[in-house]
Formats: C-alpha cells, sequence, structure tokens
C-alpha cells in the first residue's frame, strides 16, 4: 500500500494496463511488482461479445451457403446480372470518385434519370491544379462498393464461367473507360485494375456494349502497365466506369445495368503480348 501511494495519481486513475517493475532499493529492499489491468465497463463488453457473436453467425450463413453448391447454377446458366438498376436505392450501390481529390474542377452526380435509370452526369474540367506537382488532370468516375462478409473481409465474385462483359447504356457520343477491378496480391489498400474502353453514341436509343474480358488490360492510375496478363476473374471486387477523354464540357450517361455471359465464338483468352522477363 505504501508504494501505491507513491504512484502518481493520473496513474492510479488511469484505466490502461502498468506494471512497477521489481528493483533492488538501497538497504537492500526489494519492491514488488503491481500490476493493474484494465477493467472493460459492461457496456464495452456486451458491444464486443454481440459484434464476435454476429460475425460468427455470419461465418456460419456462409459455410452453409458455400455447402449448398451457390455456382452450381452458374454451371448451367449462359449470363449472370452483376448489377441492375431497381429503383432510388440502386444509387447507394456507387461511389464517385473526382479530380477534386488532387485540386482539380471537375465535378460529377448520380441521379435519377427521366427514363428512371442511374444518370451519371457531370462537366470535365482539364485545367491542371497549380500546385507544382500534378501535371494531368481531368476525370470522373463511378465505381460500385465493396461488400464485405464475416470479420470485415472483403467479399469476391468468381466470374470465371463467362467471358463477356455487358453494359446497357445510353450515352451522349463521348468515349469513357470501363474497370474491373480485382483483389490485389501486392496491396492491402488498392485493388488491381483492369480498363476498356467504350464508345457510345449519341441519340435516343438505348445500346447494349458487349467487351470481351481478354480485351482488359491492366492499368493503374490511368497508366497501362509494361508487364500485361489476363483479368483474375476470380477475384473480382467492384466494377465501374471513367470519363477522362480529355474534352472539357458536360458528360451524361445512362445505366441501365451491367451482366456477364459466356460466347462460345469468343475463343481468345487474351488479346495482348505478356511480358516476360528473359
Amino acid at each position: 500500500m505504501f508504494m501505491m501511494s507513491l504512484l502518481p495519481r493520473r496513474l492510479l486513475c488511469s484505466r490502461q494496463p502498468f506494471c512497477l517493475m521489481s528493483r533492488i532499493l538501497p538497504g537492500g529492499c526489494i519492491n514488488k511488482c503491481y500490476v493493474v489491468q484494465r477493467s472493460y465497463s459492461s457496456d464495452e463488453s456486451q458491444s464486443f461479445y454481440g459484434s464476435f457473436r454476429k460475425n460468427l453467425q455470419l461465418m456460419k450463413e456462409e459455410f452453409v451457403t458455400k455447402l449448398k453448391s451457390p455456382n452450381l447454377d452458374t454451371m448451367f446458366d449462359r449470363s449472370r446480372i452483376l448489377w441492375q438498376y431497381t429503383g432510388p436505392e440502386s444509387l447507394k450501390d456507387f461511389k464517385l470518385i473526382t479530380d477534386k481529390d488532387i485540386g482539380g474542377g471537375s465535378t460529377a452526380e448520380l441521379a435519377i434519370s427521366r427514363n428512371n435509370k442511374l444518370l451519371f452526369q457531370g462537366n470535365l474540367n482539364t485545367d491542371i491544379p497549380r500546385d507544382g506537382q500534378t501535371v494531368r488532370s481531368g476525370y470522373c468516375a463511378l465505381r460500385t462498393l465493396n461488400k464485405y462478409g464475416s470479420f470485415n473481409r472483403k467479399l469476391q465474385m468468381d466470374l470465371t464461367p463467362f467471358n463477356m462483359l455487358h453494359l446497357r447504356i445510353k450515352g451522349d457520343g463521348r468515349a469513357y473507360m470501363v474497370n474491373i477491378y480485382t483483389h490485389s496480391y501486392f496491396s492491402l489498400t488498392h485493388d488491381d485494375v483492369w480498363s476498356y474502353f467504350m464508345f457510345t453514341r449519341g441519340g435516343p436509343y438505348w445500346q447494349t456494349v458487349n467487351i470481351p474480358f481478354a480485351k482488359f488490360f491492366l492499368s493503374s492510375k490511368g497508366r497501362v502497365q509494361d508487364k500485361q496478363s489476363p483479368v483474375d476473374l476470380e477475384r473480382v471486387t467492384a466494377f465501374g466506369l471513367t470519363m477522362a477523354d480529355a474534352i472539357n464540357g458536360e458528360f451524361t450517361l445512362e445505366l441501365d445495368s451491367i451482366s456477364a455471359s459466356y460466347d462460345a465464338t469468343e475463343t481468345e483468352e487474351f488479346v495482348y503480348e505478356e511480358y516476360r522477363q528473359s
């Protein structure tokens, strides 16, 4: 008790664990080690164990679903809808990204079109910020949100049974970039990105854009990579669109659905030369 009375008041009041190490004092006396463990409040304990039980239940459901072979239908189906507009709540499936993150002047928004579809619109501004570092600017993008399972695990889609990507859109005549995001082997915070061009037609008619997975090329921060490889279709996490055609002005794109299918006439596995070190 005498040694505890010598401790600073802030340590006695702290809820963090601390230890007064044993040492030999002048005169041959040895002081003892006093350990004060942190005490959790009842609310914190309930929150922790409640969250843990919830994640265990979610993991159990995922395990049962896996045992039921949810991909069995995919073995026989020739197509799968990856995203489709079903109402105003579908806008919550996407997030917007613009060059405002680097000081740019482009703007973008998501809205509901007159045709009751998702409307991706904005204004592209290629003016370079005067920060002495940025050399290029002018982009707006939307991307589907990542989905998470138990214990905050990022969920992935297995699209290996398919070889084509389809987008039902109504464009403004400008060129966009279609992006496929996959789980990265090299980074925990950034996904790998495969991209391909999408040329839209202006006018009142809808168009279906068909892009083979074999034509997507690996890119990073808008730069095509020297080392190319096919899309890792087993680890797809998200899809997206980018407006960055270097033309200042307004853009408008309506999006109805994104789907994947298998086309037996498409036999190419990868259309680009793969880089190999000698």
